[in-house]
């Protein structure tokens, strides 16, 4: 075969593959450190966690709006009690919910869809407090119904909470009022004794008519 032949130079001149190792070293230009990333739920402690999609009442546009796609949890505060719900976007991690579950809430089935429910709640997703009319839609009828469940238990949970507090509250006023009330008293008696006449001592014989004459001043010459 002729070495002028075209395929033959190609192949004697065809440069190394990309995968080829030349041996060559590159240092890193910036070395990143490790950082720790905090979410807010260090202190808390999962209730439900549900796949679920988001909406939005808009008032002004009359109609509902997709808040976003994502995970949707209760989470219970170790120390407090207290329960909220919490929303993110599953890319991006941006919370669409945040608020807490207080008893005078309520949840219900949305009209026309076993699969989704609706509430209203004081929301501070957007960092500032805003009333909201949710609605939440989930792959089936039994993550709906659990989540309602959940929640109402939720609810009832924290109005036995509150009205545990405000009978210990009104207990503990009670009590100081009692004991101020008491300590009042043993003044007001205190100052009584200390101000009431000293009386003779009923025991004391009464004197005869020589003793009193005997205690009477002789009269002057």
């Amino acid at each position: 075969m002729s070495s002028n032949d075209p395929e033959h130079r190609e192949e004697e001149e065809a440069p190394a593959g990309d995968d080829e190792d030349t041996g060559a070293q590159v240092a890193p230009i910036v070395k990143l450190e490790e950082v720790s990333v905090t979410t807010g739920e260090e202190d808390e402690d999962p209730v439900l966690d549900l796949k679920s999609k988001l909406y939005r009442f808009d008032k002004d546009g009359n109609q509902w709006k997709e808040r976003g796609a994502g995970t949707v949890k209760f989470l219970k505060h170790k120390v407090t009690g207290k329960v909220r719900l919490v929303m993110r976007q599953s890319k991006t991690l941006k919370i669409c919910a945040n608020h807490f579950i207080v008893p005078s809430m309520t949840v219900q089935e949305h009209a026309g869809n076993e699969k989704s429910c609706v509430w209203h709640a004081s929301d501070f997703a957007d960092g500032e407090l805003k009333d909201e009319l949710f609605c939440i839609r989930f792959a089936s009828i039994e993550n709906c119904k659990n989540f309602m469940e959940t929640f109402q238990e939720v609810a009832e949970s924290q109005k036995k909470k509150e009205e545990n507090k405000d009978a210990s509250s009104a207990a503990g006023l009670l009590e100081k009022l009692s004991v101020e009330e008491k300590t009042e008293k043993s003044e007001d008696k205190s100052e009584e004794q200390k101000d009431a006449p000293k009386k003779e001592s009923k025991d004391e014989p009464e004197k005869t008519d020589t003793e009193k004459k005997t205690e009477e001043p002789a009269s002057s010459a």
